[in-house]
């Protein structure tokens, strides 16, 4: 990792890194506080050897005590020196206890030994580190004496003693609280670097890239009202996630020109990454632009372009494909007109013995005919492999990417399926992106303004057509789907994509079930009406 993917995870998880910071914080407050304060009081003795005058006697007496002043500092938590003191200040301990309380050093080449006394109590510290101090010289003092009766020759003096602290040495609040704040930074970045790392779940364009070289053609934004307002272009027109699968249609026009595909399937790697939502409202721009346009739920295991779009779902693609009906018998206009809807029809046994069969591959030549455009919605990749199926018999394959939804691996094995059959993948549509601050472009208004607020006379603008609900198979309306009944007028279309995918035909008149796209009604259709 480079410098710049630190900083990014800096900024990205630093949320987490302030958490962690915190709580290393507090509990180094915690624990200075909770902890019982400690004091420390010092004493110190000098070994010194009774010699004679002379520089040889000088010399060897101080060799003598410097040997031995490593034995004597061993000698002060010993029982020997202890056991006196407890005696002397009547403490309610053992010499075992006490020698935990108790710690002597001597600094190199010196007959120095530094006594520390550790206490709960000040005054008991100073008052035990000076009877150890007196203690060790009388130990020695007999230790060292000789056998003919004479006096001792070394001599341990004090040489300062110990006084009571005013200030505890231990818990150091000031050193707690800066480890606390040091530890805390590393850990929190530790912990976010090691997540990031072993993150390999698909939020941004940059994840994708790292799994497929395949183009991020467009980006949807998450939306939590979407699962109840699936249509998002016809409820909501001027909404950012309208703009984006307008965006989505804008970029189908730099493809291939000269093997531009007029049959697209759309598919995802898991289910639930919003692939039949993107299906129908890129069909929805496509036909809003004076595309014709079919839209084919060829998922024959969990259909649900039928519900969303408030058609009759009994018959359709599979009623098709079996013999019982032609296509013109099965479609169903949706809108403006341009836009038809083929349903999956009936659940069959064997979907994708049915999809790869020579009946799909002959509908798909005759849609490519009749249409502009044809989509596809097809099963998710990983669970079965009717997508892959289709992917190859027809123009290419938008793969649809939820966000935060499925890890690199998956879609890696996703990509990978596709190019075993030698499909072309057009392009991915990265949906439910969470928008984070930074796309400052997300919070710009450039709705139609009201003039009564603004004082400014409003544009005119084209009128919209009034959309009426349609009727379902049982007769109640749906409330947010256009009617089926709507003349179209070329004139009012919002754009057109004809340079993109070549222009309508002339003749543009309200479609029914059963009509076909080339102005021409069968004899059936004539008779009805």
């Amino acid at each position: 990792m480079e410098l710049h993917d630190y900083l990014i995870i800096l900024r990205k998880r630093w949320v987490s890194i302030v958490l962690v910071t915190a709580l290393l914080l507090a509990g180094a407050a915690a624990a200075s506080l909770l902890v019982t304060p400690t004091y420390d009081a010092k004493s110190q003795v000098f070994v010194s050897v009774n010699s004679g005058g002379t520089t040889a006697d000088l010399l060897q007496g101080s060799s003598y005590s410097q040997n031995q002043v490593k034995s004597y500092t061993d000698l002060v938590t010993s029982p020997r020196v202890l056991s006196p003191v407890i005696d002397r200040l009547a403490l309610n301990v053992t010499p075992d206890t006490l020698a935990k309380s108790v710690a002597a050093d001597s600094p190199l080449n010196t007959v120095l030994i530094n006594i520390t006394v550790t206490s709960a109590a000040p005054k008991m510290a100073s008052d035990i580190a000076n009877a150890i101090a007196d203690s060790l010289g009388t130990q020695v003092a007999e230790l060292e004496k000789p056998t003919n009766g004479q006096s001792s020759p070394i001599q341990v003096s004090t040489v300062r003693t110990a006084t009571a602290p005013t200030a505890p040495s231990s818990p150091k609040t000031k050193t707690n609280l800066a480890l606390g704040l040091v530890l805390g930074i590393l850990l929190g970045f530790g912990l976010a670097v090691l997540r990031e790392v072993l993150d390999t779940k698909v939020r941004t364009e940059a994840d994708v890239h790292k799994v497929t070289d395949a183009s991020v053609i467009a980006s949807i934004g998450y939306d939590a009202d979407a699962p109840q307002h699936p249509l998002i272009v016809q409820t909501s027109p001027q909404s950012h996630r309208s703009e984006a699968f307008r965006r989505l249609r804008t970029n189908l026009q730099f493809l291939d020109i000269a093997d531009r595909p007029k049959t697209i399937v759309v598919t995802s790697s898991l289910p639930g990454e919003g692939k039949s939502t993107t299906a129908i409202n890129l069909a929805i721009t496509l036909a809003d632009a004076g595309s014709r346009v079919v839209l084919v739920d060829a998922d024959l295991r969990r259909p649900s372009v039928a519900e969303y779009m408030g058609v009759e779902g009994q018959v359709g693609l599979t009623t098709v494909l079996i013999g019982r009906a032609t296509v013109q018998d099965v479609v169903q206009p949706w809108g403006n007109g341009y836009l038809h809807i083929l349903p999956s029809g009936q659940v069959p046994p064997n979907p994708s013995e049915l999809l790869g069969s020579r009946s799909m591959a002959n509908l798909l030549d005759q849609l490519a005919q009749l249409y502009d455009i044809v989509l596809l919605d097809t099963p998710p990749m990983l669970p079965v492999t009717d997508a892959a199926i289709l992917a190859k018999m027809t123009g290419g394959a938008l793969v649809v990417v939820g966000a935060d939804w499925l890890n690199r691996q998956q879609l890696a094995e996703a990509m990978g399926s596709l190019e075993t059959v030698g499909a072309r993948v057009l392009g991915v549509v990265l949906n439910r992106l969470a928008r984070t601050p930074s796309d400052s472009y997300m919070y710009y208004d450039y709705t139609t303004s009201d003039p009564a607020s603004s004082g400014k006379k409003k544009r005119s603008a084209p009128s919209g057509r009034t959309r009426q609900p349609p009727r379902r198979a049982s007769g109640r309306r749906s409330p947010s789907r256009p009617d089926r009944g709507d003349a179209v007028d070329r004139s009012r279309a919002v754009e057109t994509v004809d340079t993109i995918f070549g222009a309508p035909p002339t003749t543009s008149t309200n479609r029914w079930p059963g009509e076909p796209l080339t102005g021409e009604r069968d004899s059936r259709t004539a008779r009805r009406t």
